[in-house]
């Protein structure tokens, strides 16, 4: 059974995945700069990712790497109906390395979005 954390947008402007995308896109180029200016090749290890959109709700994470399998972006509705919600759902065929790399991510794009992060392991964070 797979385990899922979600980014609570509380009174904000809809979300779509155009947006996570973007804030993705900006997170790979960050990390990529972080490693030019050690000396290393960091972008494959710090995201290594192929980002495909299989539905027009669904953003699919997919590596080819060695301990890292599957992560999904989706947007749903909060469980109360109040907001929408980013989910992150980690499947039962997720590796060690996809929960390090989902909580590294979702904690970028709650701060991103200034929303309510529910992690993995039930607690809350608020990025107002």
């Amino acid at each position: 059974m797979g385990q899922h954390a979600s980014i609570v947008m509380n009174d904000r402007e809809p979300i779509s995945l155009e947006i996570i995308y973007k804030h993705i896109d900006y997170y790979k180029g960050i990390t990529a700069k972080t490693g030019e200016q050690l000396g290393w090749e960091y972008s494959e290890t710090a995201f290594p990712y192929e980002i495909c959109q299989e539905h027009e709700r669904l953003l699919i994470l997919r590596s080819v790497q060695p301990g890292f399998n599957h992560i999904y972006i989706g947007i749903i509705q909060s469980e109360d109906e109040s907001a929408e919600a980013v989910q992150i759902y980690l499947p039962a065929s997720s590796a060690h390395g996809d929960k390090g790399k989902a909580n590294e991510l979702c904690k970028f794009l709650a701060k991103k979005m200034k929303g309510e992060l529910h992690l993995f392991n039930g607690k809350v964070m608020r990025f107002t």
